[in-house]
């Protein structure tokens, strides 16, 4: 009697996820997978067309909805041109399917092994827009930081942020029941962006990716693309509690967005959001992307609608949800509904790509097919054989280690010919703002010199290009200085009226957390 009720006590913890807060038991893949070339090949296309139709469908709400979920009763438009329109109105939306698109090019061109270098060269010399950890990245590249540092969280203030979780698909996709071969070229192409969490954000798409090839089992597909993430890490913590709260609550998708937004939404890296509502980071994401897959229940549209309704950063959410669903139904098996705005632009030139999405579809099987050959799979007729591996862990990487926000000031000023100053005190800074024009006499080539003075001594010129492909996301950072009274001075060298230099916002860190005022 007693050890039934130990036993059944035991049984309890364990699918209530008390003990690591995740169910200790590992569920165990066939080692063997059989699928077809079409089956492969469909799937492939209803992975980058959800991931098209997702990104599309949250496109109007990104970052409308910071700390809030979109109401039920807000409709979200949907139309047969609506993709079409989007590629020629709004192409900077697709910021997430087009480096992707670009990775899978890069792959083309110089091979499996292609060395990060090639991928970063390449990502840094595009003409296509970018935004917080890919700029930060972009700039440092083509100012001689290469990957890892570029992505390192000292050198990039966004290393956290969400960039290469929206643009790790390419991975998944090009390694069906190939965890750890998706997690290595994960660790190649993400660290030129991030580091620690925005790098296990993007390893952690990758490998549900690669498993949604081999079963239809939602459970499983998130505990295998969870496995390579070490249990230490933020990032592992906050997707095991939503799986978690899932099984609390599992009939309301909302009950478990609130237990998000309670333990896991306060921003430490991404400066423009440590103090307000906007949060861009990776795990908080991905945790909107597992709720969408959830509680969506294999259907496309409740999948992709509910990681758009979790707000934040609405378009990328939906189009990761949205294409892991693809992989998982196939593009025949996609609802009618959504083809015919998909089907309109089949052939057309992706946005800032020389590809259409055909083409890359075509692609992605040829460097599945390669990616399963030497990784000992075999083709016999119209048959492949996948050989499934078991996920291995990845090292464990924290960003951010040691520093804790203070303090943010609002300054939202012009500078021309008197410095920036800051008298600040704490273990660290990041001052935000950009060059702005300030007459038609402005031109794109134009770059600013700024001479960065810590404490009376120089130590960084820094350049602030006028053109908005090659900006420097924020004018300056320094973490990890020694805890006391610092002043701040940054003064423009080489002014011209034609600019001015709007200093935004900073924000100052501490080696420890702050008091509450009132405690």
């Amino acid at each position: 009697m007693k050890k039934t009720f130990i036993s059944c006590v035991l049984t309890l913890i364990l699918s209530l996820g008390i003990i690591s807060g995740y169910s200790q038991q590992k569920t165990s893949l066939p080692k063997k997978v059989r699928i077809t070339s079409a089956v492969l090949k469909d799937k492939i296309k209803g992975g980058w067309a959800g991931q098209t139709i997702g990104c599309t469908y949250g496109g109007p709400t990104e970052f409308q909805f910071k700390g809030s979920m979109i109401q039920d009763y807000q409709p979200i438009v949907w139309y047969d041109d609506y993709i079409k329109e989007t590629f020629e109105s709004d192409p900077g939306l697709y910021d997430d399917v087009y480096l992707d698109l670009a990775f899978v090019d890069i792959v083309e061109r110089y091979g499996l092994d292609a060395p990060a270098d090639s991928f970063a060269m390449t990502f840094a010399h595009s003409n296509y827009k970018l935004w917080h950890a890919n700029q930060a990245a972009r700039y440092n590249i083509l100012h001689g930081i290469m990957p890892p540092a570029s992505g390192y969280w000292k050198n990039n203030p966004h290393a956290d942020d969400i960039d290469f979780q929206i643009e790790s698909d390419f991975a998944g996709m090009m390694s069906p029941g190939l965890i750890n071969s998706a997690a290595e070229l994960c660790d190649r192409v993400g660290h030129i962006t991030n580091y620690g969490d925005g790098w296990y954000g993007g390893v952690f798409m990758a490998g549900m990716y690669a498993t949604a090839f081999l079963t239809d089992n939602i459970d499983v597909i998130i505990e295998q693309g969870l496995q390579p993430i070490p249990k230490e890490s933020k990032f592992y913590q906050t997707i095991s509690d939503v799986v978690r709260w899932h099984k609390q609550y599992p009939d309301d998708w909302k009950k478990c967005w609130f237990e998000v937004e309670k333990k896991h939404t306060s921003e430490k890296g991404c400066p423009e959001g440590v103090f307000n509502s906007f949060d861009i980071d990776a795990r908080v994401n991905a945790a909107y992307v597992v709720i969408g897959l959830l509680y969506g229940h294999k259907d496309f549209f409740k999948t992709m609608d509910i990681a758009t309704r979790c707000g934040q950063d609405s378009d990328c959410n939906p189009a990761t949800a949205g294409g892991i669903i693809g992989v998982i139904l196939g593009y025949d098996k996609i609802p009618s509904f959504w083809k015919p705005s998909v089907e309109k632009v089949l052939d057309m030139k992706f946005p800032f790509s020389t590809r259409s999405l055909n083409q890359i579809c075509s692609l992605s099987y040829k460097h599945s097919m390669e990616m399963i050959k030497r990784n000992g799979g075999k083709v016999s007729g119209d048959t492949i054989t996948l050989m499934v591996q078991q996920p291995k862990t990845l090292r464990l990487e924290q960003s951010f280690e040691g520093m804790y926000p203070s303090k943010q000031l609002l300054v939202r000023k012009d500078y021309l010919d008197e410095p920036i100053k800051i008298d600040f005190t704490g273990n660290g800074i990041v001052v935000l703002g950009n060059v702005k024009s300030q007459c038609g006499e402005a031109t794109s080539k134009y770059i600013a010199l700024l001479d960065v003075y810590m404490d009376g001594t120089k130590i960084e010129q820094v350049n602030m290009p006028f053109d908005f492909t090659t900006r420097k996301y924020d004018i300056f950072y320094k973490y990890m200085m020694k805890e006391g009274d610092h002043k701040l001075e940054i003064r423009w060298i080489n002014p011209d009226p034609a600019y001015r230099i709007y200093f935004k916002s900073y924000v100052v860190y501490s080696d420890h957390p702050q008091a509450v005022m009132g405690h």
